[in-house]
């Protein structure tokens, strides 16, 4: 997991009464509570941890702490009976999502040893640290009638690789919601003409995303470039040999021209600390422009391969998918439907332009284009297919009714001929066939663009979802 800074909020339940009617009550809650800080701990991300919430001054205490300390997250470990007055000012003051775990200390009590117990304070007491379950409905019902955003997790504390898969899910996806929430993405030209189905209202990506939009003319990344210096280029250029497979009918002089560009779009993108870049020019009528854009390929490459995802055409709402997607761990490269193979019950999906090299089965190519169809110039492009294997699809969507939803579908990368036209594409395989993934696909009227990354995560971005108050829906 990428570590955003996130801070999470960790607190624990009970009654204040028990603790003198049953001895050993409140520690056995507080060990539990740090046992599941200690696993915490080893994520990276910050835990502030309230320990256990037993009275209602404690509850307003709390959710201050929680404010000023900024967490992204509650976890709310019940681990016996608690009043619901201790628990909705602390979610209240934080207005963050909240996570409700229901973890028991163990898979079940032990009857035959309970029930030999003399002395029925100590029965009750030993039931208590088995009634998470308990208060959950209570708290649900007025979280609910107050407007809190909840989850749940309901398992054990210890030998339980479903709830702690959930645990871990929610944070991640707080995690990814964070580093969207501090991105700074470059916009750089202007749409690609025509193509009105990747226009977007950046105002509404910021309500739903957050985050900022650097807006960037293509005269200043010319400018960088025009600086750049020969031992600059002799070194990027070293770069693409250990990076790249370069083959050999790639001429110097464009490998030198990529390089100079590549250094110039680094030296952009640090000093604007942008995450994410979109961009499309031209250039047409002023020479040095179109040797810039025409030249950019291999540089957003590596910048996207190492965790600044860059989407061609403008595709800002692809560049949100492709950083989701990367923030993840998931890769996330820029894609769009290529050819149906019916034959082998298949969709060939890829992109021309920039690539996810380190997502790529085996080395990605690098090939010269005489033309970039549909664009203006000429120049070396990349040709890389995504490591077979599972896959996740997401896109993005502006709905007609000016909301964002989020698009996913998992499938499979499988081996077998691409097209071999120096572009990104590969031979995806999903369970529902190929003419029903299309189908349904585009039945929710997606852009032609999507994301795709390694691995089936619908689960974390349906949880991505549900935290930014989004609606997700899985097609395949």
């Amino acid at each position: 997991m990428i570590n955003s800074n996130l801070k999470i909020g960790l607190f624990g339940i009970g009654l204040d009464v028990y603790w003198d009617q049953f001895e050993g009550l409140k520690a056995s809650l507080e060990g539990y509570l740090g046992g599941l800080k200690s696993k915490l701990d080893e994520l990276p991300v910050t835990v502030v941890n309230a320990g256990l919430v037993d009275t209602v001054d404690k509850a307003f205490e709390t959710g201050k702490l929680f404010r000023q300390e900024d967490v992204q997250l509650i976890l709310l470990y019940v681990g016996t009976y608690a009043l619901s007055a201790t628990v909705l000012p602390v979610v209240q003051k934080a207005n963050v999502p909240v996570i409700i775990l229901n973890l028991s200390p163990g898979d079940s009590i032990n009857y035959e040893q309970f029930n030999k117990l003399s002395d029925r304070i100590q029965m009750t007491g030993t039931w208590l640290k088995y009634c998470s379950a308990c208060p959950v409905p209570e708290i649900a019902n007025v979280f609910k009638r107050t407007g809190i955003k909840f989850h749940q997790v309901t398992g054990m504390l210890e030998n339980d690789a479903e709830s702690w898969k959930e645990i871990s899910e929610w944070i991640e996806a707080a995690n990814v919601a964070n580093i969207m929430q501090n991105n700074r993405m470059g916009c750089m030209g202007n749409y690609y003409s025509g193509m009105l189905d990747i226009y977007t209202d950046l105002t509404l990506q910021i309500k739903y995303f957050g985050g900022h939009f650097e807006h960037i003319e293509v005269e200043e990344l010319t400018a960088i470039k025009n600086e750049v210096g020969t031992a600059e280029i002799e070194s990027r250029v070293a770069d693409f040999k250990d990076k790249f497979d370069i083959q050999p009918d790639c001429l110097p002089e464009e490998l030198a021209r990529a390089a100079k560009t590549s250094v110039a779009m680094d030296k952009l993108t640090a000093s604007y600390k942008l995450g994410s870049f979109a961009y499309y020019h031209k250039g047409t009528g002023i020479a040095d422009n179109e040797d810039t854009m025409s030249s950019i390929i291999l540089g957003n490459s590596l910048l996207t391969a190492n965790g600044i995802p860059v989407a061609g055409e403008y595709e800002i709402k692809n560049a949100q998918a492709m950083k989701i997607m990367d923030s993840f761990g998931a890769g996330g490269s820029f894609t769009e439907y290529y050819a149906m193979d019916y034959k082998d019950d298949m969709v060939l999906m890829g992109h021309d332009g920039p690539g996810h090299i380190a997502i790529a089965e085996g080395k990605t190519k690098v090939k010269p284009l005489q033309v970039y169809h549909g664009k203006v110039g000429k120049g070396l492009s990349v040709e890389m297919a995504v490591k077979n294997g599972p896959v996740t699809l997401l896109s993005v969507v502006e709905t007609a009714n000016g909301a964002l939803m989020l698009l996913v579908a998992e499938g499979e990368s499988v081996a077998g001929p691409i097209l071999q036209i120096g572009n990104t594409n590969s031979r995806y395989r999903f369970s529902c066939g190929a003419r029903r993934f299309v189908n349904d696909w585009n039945s929710h009227g997606p852009a032609h663009h999507c994301a795709v990354g390694v691995g089936h995560i619908s689960s974390k971005i349906q949880k991505l979802a549900h935290i930014l108050g989004m609606d997700m829906v899985r097609v395949c």
